[in-house]
């Protein structure tokens, strides 16, 4: 027996989306993030202090990395121009001729220079096994 359908004013499926609530929750978490975003500070990074060194070195071999990345080495009153290659074993060459431990690497660089450029004199250095490597630092009155 077939069924009889009936006309009329029957409950009928919806085929829209209410996009209302959904606007709702959006403009609530909007209004929530626009009060909330001015409280909530940067991270601060907490670098350390400069202290002095309880034994000054005998000798002091510098390292110069300028604003093109150029290095150049000072030991003493001598000053030349060294590549990255060079670095490791003129450092060891300067270090070998003091009591061990009384002579220190320090590197230092243009402010504008990248830090990967310090990061690989450094690595470097730490490579070649070379003792007492440092950075200079401008120290602020």
């Amino acid at each position: 027996m077939p069924s009889v359908a009936h006309r009329g004013r029957g409950r009928r499926t919806m085929n829209e989306i209410n996009m209302v609530p959904f606007i709702d929750v959006m403009l609530v978490l909007l209004i929530i993030f626009m009060v909330t975003a001015p409280l909530i500070t940067p991270s601060v990074i907490d670098l350390p202090s400069v202290g002095k060194g309880k034994d000054l070195p005998q000798q002091l071999i510098q390292v110069s990395v300028g604003k093109d990345e150029a290095l150049e080495l000072k030991i003493g009153d001598k000053t030349s121009a060294v590549t990255l290659r060079e670095l490791p074993a003129l450092v060891r060459q300067a270090q070998g001729t003091q009591p061990a431990g009384q002579s220190a690497v320090v590197i230092s660089a243009d402010k504008s220079v990248r830090y990967e450029a310090v990061v690989k004199v450094m690595d470097t250095l730490q490579r070649a096994q070379v003792q007492r490597v440092g950075l200079a630092v401008k120290v602020q009155p």
